[in-house]
């Protein structure tokens, strides 16, 4: 990892967690997971509201863990958290501006994982629309258009950054027309990511730095979870916190997510604060038919971590 530092004790355990994963997934294939792990030791320099500038934030290391951190893999819904911080960096440099529509979606996209709102704001940033299939000359335009949220994260100079594949809606059903064509035909322009770079454009968010401590902060009240029962979304087929992350942690604890799950992948990524713990960031990716419908897996990794980090 390019942004944390790698550390002995936090290497040790990961190792140890995901044997003993492997050992109570069967089915669990060693390259079928990875993860992304950060710890924060104090004095901790998150979410305290962007106390630290930019320089200062990102000189000051953090220590983590990661499993195939550097993988290539389709994200599902966890790329509308890049999504969310380009749109306030378009709002913050004037390159779109706010309505009451584009608030609706921002707030649909994340709490409830909309795929139709996901569909307007790639339209806001991208200036453009789906459709039917164009002539070359007018698709060649399109198609530059709408890879400018590629560009955004391109021009961060972040390595992390520089194998992701951010310029697609999301879908249910999947895509039509020109958009089916902007996929290629095997489907090989498809939306990549990897844990390292969603686990180091949480950390930016999380620490107060993503386009502005004011921007950072309205992320984080958007991706903030409860994970009491009670209080959970009702009548959708998946709340973001039962069978994810937010599931294997203790009912005390607090949450900022973004989960993402199609029929063969299933995806968290977290900022987790455990009372009177050191507060961490995780982000587990796993891949396969099986592992999509578990469950079981990303609570239980959790669980693990969790328990981990009380050990510290």
């Amino acid at each position: 990892m390019v942004f944390s530092k790698k550390d002995e004790q936090l290497e040790h355990l990961g190792n140890e967690i995901l044997e003993v994963i492997w050992s109570n997934f069967a089915s669990l294939n060693r390259d079928q997971i990875a993860l992304t792990w950060v710890v924060y030791d104090p004095p901790v320099r998150v979410n305290t509201g962007g106390a630290l500038t930019p320089d200062a934030f990102w000189n000051h290391p953090v220590r983590g863990f990661s499993y195939r951190g550097g993988e290539r893999i389709y994200p599902a819904s966890v790329v509308k958290l890049f999504y969310l911080v380009t749109v306030h960096e378009w709002l913050e440099k004037g390159m779109s501006n706010t309505s009451k529509e584009l608030e609706r979606a921002l707030g649909d996209m994340i709490i409830n994982s909309s795929n139709d709102a996901t569909s307007l704001i790639v339209d806001i940033l991208s200036g453009t629309t789906s459709g039917p299939e164009l002539p070359t000359g007018p698709f060649e335009t399109w198609k530059y258009q709408r890879n400018i949220i590629n560009r955004y994260y391109q021009s961060l100079g972040w390595e992390e950054m520089g194998t992701i594949n951010v310029c697609q809606k999301t879908w249910g059903d999947g895509p039509y027309g020109r958009e089916r064509a902007f996929y290629g035909e095997m489907f090989e322009n498809r939306n990549m990511l990897t844990a390292n770079a969603t686990a180091r454009l949480l950390h930016s968010i999380v620490g107060g730095v993503a386009v502005s401590s004011g921007r950072s902060q309205s992320m984080m009240c958007l991706l903030k979870r409860s994970i009491k029962t009670d209080e959970l979304p009702k009548y959708v087929e998946e709340d973001q916190v039962t069978g994810f992350l937010g599931g294997g942690l203790p009912r005390n604890s607090q949450i900022w997510s973004k989960a993402g799950w199609t029929s063969s992948v299933r995806h968290d990524a977290a900022y987790i604060e455990l009372p009177d713990q050191r507060p961490y960031l995780l982000v587990v990716f796993t891949e396969g038919k099986e592992q999509a419908k578990s469950r079981e897996i990303l609570p239980f990794v959790s669980r693990k971590i969790a328990e981990a980090v009380s050990n510290l």
